[in-house]
């Protein structure tokens, strides 16, 4: 009897060295950390892609002089030249507008990697202080802890629950300590994502500066070569003609689009007894909230180039090349196109034989056919066609003729 008794102690001994090895031994476990291990992930794919775009960004940079060089052919011919010199201006002014996108998107991005390495640095203090009071609670306890606790059972049942119990204590503590690991590692790419995003932004910010003068410089070989052709003594007849031909170009341009406009009312009227649009006698949006000074106003004057009386048929308005142009009174866009002479154009028709003209500029946002209202953003000022510097140049026409823009604008 008392032998059998000394195997039975001897064999629940042993179960319970067994139970307290197996939950001193670390036992891993990925449950609670994958997650975490998604967005490590994630950002090292973001850390490769900004890695991309600086490569991008350091080999993407507009030829200047090759251009320039190209377009010596084209000096012959100042139409020809113009043309040529406006459609790699836009070129450049794409490439900024695309520089510009890119440096949003990196301010975006490190703002949310921040918030996120914030957040992760916060858990992690959290998980640190949770571990050091497990740790302190196992040293003063120690091995001991875990045999009191199994010999406290009442019953064969509740040895085997308070097992358990400590087996998924272990786990806990195993998975508490991954997910702290893991946790470091994420806080680890956060910081090296914020600073290859902070590489690309900082390239970023001086390609758009290189680009800028690289578009001052193309603007300013054209005014030189306009104010060279326009300023050779031997060529200033031809000049002068040039410019009233360009002048008549805009006139025929612009009075088709009026005939079009005419035509459509009337087959509108005919159909449905309908008109398109109607002016209600509102003062007009100033269109170029950024301008700076008035560089030419409406009326007759002399020439600024050819040093010759001319009737100028708009308000010239310098501003900063890329501000924006707004829609002077609502309306339809009857054109948003190209001419040598007026560079990049909007006209906008808003009814009863009124319409606004804005020329020069570098970027169109409108299409022919879009309704506009008072104040919508419609383009970017710019220097295109024959233009010798960022401005605005606005027109305004009723019934067929040139008025000046101050019978309708407010400031």
């Amino acid at each position: 009897m008392e032998e059998k008794m000394r195997k039975s102690s001897k064999m629940i001994c042993g179960i319970l060295m067994a139970l307290v090895l197996s939950v001193a031994l670390p036992t891993t476990s990925y449950a609670d950390t994958t997650e975490i291990e998604e967005s490590i992930k994630q950002k090292q794919e973001a850390i490769a892609q900004a890695e991309a775009d600086k490569k991008k960004l350091q080999s993407n940079l507009t030829d200047v002089k090759n251009i320039v060089k190209n377009l010596e052919n084209e000096k012959s011919n100042l139409e020809a030249y113009v043309t040529k010199l406006d459609q790699n201006l836009t070129d450049v002014e794409e490439k900024i507008a695309e520089l510009k996108k890119l440096i949003s998107e990196k301010e975006e991005e490190i703002a949310t990697t921040s918030e996120e390495l914030q957040e992760a640095e916060e858990q992690e203090k959290e998980q640190y202080e949770s571990m050091k009071k497990r740790i302190k609670f196992l040293y003063e306890k120690g091995d001991a802890f875990y045999l009191e606790l199994l010999f406290k059972a009442q019953s064969f049942g509740e040895f085997i629950n308070k097992a358990d119990y400590i087996e998924k204590l272990s786990s806990y503590d195993n998975n508490l300590l991954e997910e702290y690991t893991k946790n470091k590692e994420f806080i680890a790419a956060c910081k090296e994502e914020l600073e290859a995003e902070q590489e690309v932004l900082n390239e970023a910010k001086a390609k758009v500066d290189e680009e800028q003068k690289n578009l001052e410089t193309l603007i300013s070989s054209k005014e030189q070569e306009i104010y060279k052709y326009a300023g050779d003594i031997s060529e200033r007849e031809k000049a002068i003609k040039e410019y009233e031909n360009d002048i008549a170009v805009q006139n025929a341009t612009i009075q088709a689009l009026e005939k079009a406009v005419a035509e459509e009312k009337k087959k509108l009227a005919e159909e449905n007894g309908t008109t398109s649009i109607t002016y209600d006698g509102g003062m007009f949006k100033w269109p170029a909230p950024s301008y700076t000074r008035i560089s030419d106003d409406y009326g007759t004057r002399i020439h600024p180039i050819l040093n010759v009386e001319q009737f100028h048929n708009g308000i010239d308005m310098a501003a900063p090349g890329g501000s924006p142009i707004l829609a002077a009174y609502d309306g339809e866009v009857v054109a948003a196109s190209y001419n040598s002479s007026m560079g990049n154009y909007i006209m906008i028709n808003h009814g009863d034989g009124l319409y606004t003209i804005y020329m020069h500029a570098s970027a169109l946002y409108v299409s022919q056919g879009a309704t506009v209202a008072r104040g919508d953003k419609i383009a970017a000022v710019g220097s295109t066609g024959r233009s010798t510097g960022n401005h605005l140049h606005f027109s305004v026409r009723l019934n067929g003729s040139y008025v000046s823009p101050w019978n309708y604008l407010s400031k």
